[in-house]
């Protein structure tokens, strides 16, 4: 072999080790970038239903509005229980009457007793002259007790009147809590995500009328190893990476708010090492969001600084 083809050789195989190295540590490189989880963001969804049956007369709510907290957004009719409530109110006065009737026997039969009493001091005072006798006293003081007998029997109907205007009242109460329901209240603030009904159509008790979220601050749910657990604490800042492109990505801030306190999928009874990776939590983080983050957006999260 001549010097020439020594000396290529030995270029050649220099050039093959650069090669080597030059992917080796591009691998070292890419394992050192890639993420700690990955996951994608969520968000509380509440549902809200008719919560009474009847015609809908009004729904303002449309897809990407965001009512407020406790806002009405919707009526249900109310014909039926407002007709109602007037039936109860007129029975109510119609009893208060009987009350009032009642009233006006007491005080008759008190006045009669009054005038029994002064009968009864002028007879005492005949019979101190001589000039009654002992029966009239006796006849007087059994009308008085007549008369007392007869006020207790009407006031005993009093009560019974009393306890049906309670009952009354009760029913009331009842009939304006149904009314109540029929104003749908927005539970929570956040952004109306779909709509499933319309004013004019018939609403269901329990039927769907929208459902809601608050976006304001989205929940990236990730599923970390058991090696990984040990690092991760709820409260922990952490580095969160949303897609810009196909190359860059844009860095956020969260905080972990909930970690699983068991394991997400059962492993086999008996664990190799290598099995104990199927055992995985689920951890979620906080992050605020800005406008950008959406409902199943995919994102990557790292716990800690990258080397």
């Amino acid at each position: 072999m001549n010097t020439n083809n020594i000396y290529n050789t030995m270029a050649t195989t220099r050039n093959l080790f650069l090669l080597i190295a030059l992917v080796w540590l591009s691998s070292c490189s890419n394992r050192n970038n890639l993420s700690d989880a990955y996951g994608n963001f969520e968000a509380v969804q509440v549902t809200v239903s008719s919560e009474s049956a009847g015609k809908i007369h009004y729904l303002n709510v449309e897809e990407g509005s965001q009512p407020d907290s406790g806002s009405i957004v919707a009526l249900i009719d109310t014909t039926d229980l407002y007709l109602k409530k007037l039936q109860l109110q007129s029975q109510k006065k119609a009893v208060s009457a009987k009350r009032s009737n009642i009233g006006s026997q007491i005080a008759v039969q008190q006045q009669q007793k009054e005038n029994l009493v002064v009968e009864k001091n002028r007879v005492t005072k005949l019979i101190a002259d001589k000039a009654a006798t002992p029966k009239q006293l006796d006849d007087i003081n059994g009308a008085i007790d007549l008369v007392d007998s007869q006020v207790a029997s009407i006031q005993t109907q009093n009560a019974g009147i009393t306890e049906e205007m309670e009952v009354i009242d009760r029913q009331i109460a009842q009939v304006n809590e149904s009314i109540h329901k029929c104003y749908i209240r927005n539970p929570v603030k956040g952004t109306v995500l779909s709509k499933f009904a319309e004013a004019g159509e018939i609403a269901a008790l329990g039927r769907a009328l929208y459902k809601i979220a608050d976006l304001s601050v989205m929940e990236l749910k990730v599923y970390v190893s058991g090696t990984q657990l040990p690092g991760i604490k709820q409260g922990q800042q952490v580095e969160v990476l949303i897609d810009v492109d196909k190359k860059t990505n844009r860095k956020l801030s969260g905080v972990v708010s909930w970690i699983s306190p068991k394991a997400e999928f059962t492993p086999k009874i008996i664990q190799t090492k290598e099995e104990r990776v199927n055992l995985v939590y689920g951890v979620k983080i906080r992050v605020p969001n800005d406008g950008s983050l959406k409902i199943a957006m995919p994102a990557e999260v790292n716990f800690g600084e990258k080397k």
